[in-house]
């Protein structure tokens, strides 16, 4: 259907924000299949990477790709693509491990800014990378300018309740973890304070038994990563 509109996806690659982009096959694959699955459109985000670039980079250069993606909503943006079929009524940010990070540090930020017009539904948080209360060597090298498990932006769970609450400008969060990854604590961390924080909103976490982190991009034609994508699909389509 010509005149139909697809819900459209801002996934954000992972990598330790040091490593892969939009454009390695691991990323291309996994996003190709994604929105053949959901019937989705997708913009996969390229930002610069640590150690050339440091952070905040990355977090700079995929606020600029959504405040690009957001001149579309009037449907003379650049990109026809986007002005012919994107539903600007229906907009998911996703990210995976470091990737999921920067997701959420982006509907954080767009609380704040009366600019930005997108309305987001849902943010989907894959294996997601937070720190907690112990030093991180690689954070430490890459962002040196932060405060480590005391920024916001590493570790959601230092501000304020409901501060957190309100900065979650979308309608549901999915958050997906899988039993054997290294980084389970610390999405189970996140699920569990931001349900508690009063927010108003839904949110679930999914988790995979007997896996290791991110293994549905290693792994997707594995049977658990089939369910995983099931599960990911229908969250874009509720």
């Amino acid at each position: 259907d010509p005149t139909a509109k697809l819900p459209l996806l801002i996934y954000i690659h992972g990598g330790a924000f040091c490593i892969e982009s939009p454009f390695s096959p691991t990323y291309h694959n996994y996003l190709t299949s994604l929105v053949a699955k959901a019937n989705v459109i997708a913009v996969s985000v390229q930002y610069r990477k640590a150690p050339e670039h440091n952070l905040p980079a990355a977090y700079d250069d995929a606020w600029d790709a959504i405040n690009w993606i957001a001149s579309h909503i009037e449907r003379n943006g650049p990109e026809p693509w986007l002005n012919e079929n994107a539903d600007f009524d229906k907009v998911f940010l996703a990210g995976d491990s470091a990737g999921a990070n920067i997701a959420h540090n982006m509907i954080m930020k767009s609380a704040g800014d009366d600019q930005i017009q997108l309305k987001f539904s849902g943010l989907l948080l894959m294996n997601p990378f937070f720190m907690n209360d112990e030093p991180d060597e690689l954070i430490s090298f890459i962002f040196p300018s932060s405060k480590g498990p005391n920024d916001p932006r590493l570790n959601p769970a230092c501000i304020a309740i409901k501060e957190l609450a309100a900065g979650l400008v979308c309608k549901r969060i999915l958050v997906c973890v899988a039993e054997k990854d290294f980084l389970r604590e610390r999405g189970v961390s996140y699920y569990e304070t931001v349900k508690n924080s009063g927010w108003n909103g839904v949110i679930e976490m999914v988790e995979i038994e007997g896996e290791e982190h991110v293994f549905y991009l290693f792994k997707p034609d594995c049977e658990k990563a089939g369910e995983l994508m099931d599960r990911v699909s229908s969250f874009l389509n509720l």
